[in-house]
């Protein structure tokens, strides 16, 4: 009970409507939030990981997510969900995020939800204790704290009807149009309101008229109350009864439209679906009648409307219940904004020190701050801060791979290149381009495979079999000189490394028994290092709390093949400054090793 929405509140917004969410933002942007009231977007369609919104002047980046449950799991602190699906997926989509559970509010703007589905998920989320704002809505508003969507209307709509800042009065009606001309009516002879809702205009909907009544009593923002009411139904009389058990105290203004259907025949329905009067207690000259007996402050017309509030506001103002209201500073969203071309999210050099991934570059980069290369490439290239041991196997990789002698093919190309008098970084390219499925590659094809197969449960054979369908070599497995009994000392280096400071070596644990059946068959079929590698940054990541789906990203990005370009650029390098310090003439390569296969004339 209390307050339905505050300044801390999040929303997950279910279906990527722009101009509904923009809406969103700039007020949070006028009020001064500090954080934005959308945390997260489902959009099932989308291939995108995020979406850009102005927040103010700025922009900022929306998560995207697949659907409800990813968005909760990764924004945990969302609390509202707002459900822009179709009337076909609505429901649906308000049960599932009631079952995921921890949601407070669900509001569905979804018109001709069928009744029956309607009437059974209201019942549920009042038994899981989930406010529905809804169906059929714009939704609600706690100004000077949170806003749903379009509620409010446009920014200078909003502003003038003093929804900015929290004033005393607590609206509720069914018709988002009306919420937004009575906000305008009450900011003009009163002091604005302190929470309103638009409850929505299907026959059945989640949290009634008396729901947010009764709420309204407990929020000590709250001083009077005005109730719209329409032609139809009978939930102005559970205001009644409420009122005579003493439930609820404060003062009620309300109106019931609706009045000229006395002057038609039975049975017309005007507007909402509720809207139409089954008995002479359902017509709003009956209702309102009922409420003035109850003592509910009920105008002539609603055209006296302004003047009731007016009188209760000054009553309440001159006993004290009703303070003078401080207008607060606001922000004024620019005139023209424009959206950015290029987005970074690990580098920042527009303040007096350019930053990595948010630390300093002094915090990094000096010598007494003992960072090395690892911390560096872990926050430019994951945006965290790695430990320790992580960082060390970071550089101990780069170092196992820098270099492989002159005659692999990236060296090689590198030298040719050099020789022919270009540059460091032309003769640099050459190499780095070798650089594949052939020649490196095989980093990202153990990483890939092996995890694949251990995440399956595939055994040894299993595994085998499989990459025999494939029709792929075993990434990562196979040495040309090196063997059991001769074994890469690079190899057994790495793995030693990992068991003494890695927390765990699931992947390679399991990679082990790979490598039991395979020399088996041939003793030189061993894990080599660039299978070592792959499968060991696999566990690395584990360790670091990744999900396997963050890590099947990292494989497919070429992640790992970037340590090997940057490793073996150094050596790459060495061997172009060699050439360049020999003078190495150019490079011709000798005829006697080339076969001319060509058709005689």
């Amino acid at each position: 009970m209390g307050k339905l929405f505050t300044k801390q509140s999040q929303a997950i917004f279910w279906n990527n409507n722009r101009s509904a969410i923009q809406r969103m933002l700039d007020y949070d942007y006028i009020i001064k939030r500090e954080t934005p009231s959308v945390a997260g977007i489902v959009a099932p369609t989308s291939s995108n990981k995020f979406d850009k919104f102005f927040y103010g002047g700025d922009e900022i980046m929306i998560p995207l997510y697949k659907t409800t449950a990813q968005a909760k799991y990764a924004q945990p602190q969302a609390d509202v969900l707002l459900n822009f699906a179709s009337f076909r997926t609505a429901y649906d989509v308000t049960i599932e995020a009631i079952n995921i559970g921890s949601f407070k509010t669900i509001m569905i703007t979804a018109e001709g939800i069928p009744e029956r589905l309607s009437r059974g998920m209201n019942a549920y989320a009042k038994s899981k204790k989930v406010v529905i704002i809804g169906p059929a809505t714009v939704g609600g508003i706690s100004p000077g704290a949170f806003k749903i969507a379009n509620i409010g209307g446009t920014t200078q709509n909003i502003i003038n009807s003093k929804l900015h800042r929290v004033g005393s009065c607590g609206l509720v009606t069914r018709s988002g149009g009306l919420f937004n001309e009575l906000a305008n009516i009450i900011s003009i002879n009163a002091d604005g309101i302190a929470e309103g809702v638009a409850i929505g205009g299907d026959r059945f909907v989640g949290s009634v008229f008396i729901d947010n009544l009764l709420r309204m009593e407990q929020n000590p923002d709250v001083k009077y109350m005005l109730l719209l009411g329409e032609v139809g139904g009978t939930e102005e009389y559970k205001l009644i009864n409420a009122i005579k058990k003493g439930l609820i105290k404060k003062p009620v203004i309300a109106w019931c439209i609706g009045t000229i259907a006395k002057h038609y025949d039975s049975g017309v329905q005007f507007g909402h679906a509720g809207a139409s009067a089954n008995d002479d207690a359902e017509t709003a000259e009956a209702k309102n009648k009922a409420m003035r007996e109850a003592g509910i402050l009920v105008p002539k017309s609603f055209n006296d409307l302004p003047e009731v509030i007016n009188g209760a506001y000054k009553e309440l103002h001159g006993e004290g219940i009703i303070g003078d209201i401080v207008e607060p500073e606001i922000n004024v969203i620019p005139e023209n904004r424009r959206s950015k071309n290029f987005i970074c999210t690990i580098s920042d050099d527009r303040g007096e020190e350019a930053t990595y991934a948010g630390f300093p570059i002094s915090s990094v980069a000096t010598p007494q701050t003992g960072k090395t290369i690892g911390d560096v490439v872990s926050l430019l290239w994951f945006k965290k801060q790695y430990p320790k041991w992580a960082t060390d196997f970071i550089e101990t990789v780069m170092k196992t791979v820098a270099d492989h002698g002159p005659a692999v093919s990236g060296a090689h190309n590198a030298k040719v290149t050099a020789r022919a008098g270009k540059s460091v970084v032309e003769s640099l390219v050459t190499g780095l381009l070798t650089i594949g499925p052939r020649f490196g590659g095989a980093i990202d094809g153990a990483a890939k495979y092996f995890k694949y197969a251990n995440d399956k449960k595939l055994t040894p054979k299993e595994f085998l079999d499989y990459m025999k369908k494939e029709g792929v070599p075993i990434p990562g497995i196979g040495h040309r000189i090196k063997s059991l009994k001769n074994p890469d000392l690079r190899v057994t280096g790495l793995m030693k490394y990992a068991k003494e400071h890695f927390p765990a070596t699931s992947l390679l644990d399991y990679a082990r028994t790979i490598e039991a059946l395979t020399t088996s068959k041939k003793e030189n079929l061993i894990l080599n290092v660039d299978g070592t590698i792959g499968i060991l940054m696999v566990d690395m990541w584990r360790a670091l709390g990744y999900s396997e789906n963050e890590i099947d990203e990292f494989i497919e990005s070429g992640t790992l093949n970037a340590f090997f370009i940057v490793g073996r650029s150094i050596g790459f390098i060495g061997h172009i400054l060699d050439e360049k310090r020999l003078s190495m003439p150019m490079y011709r390569h000798p005829m006697d090793d080339i076969l001319y296969s060509l058709p005689e004339n």
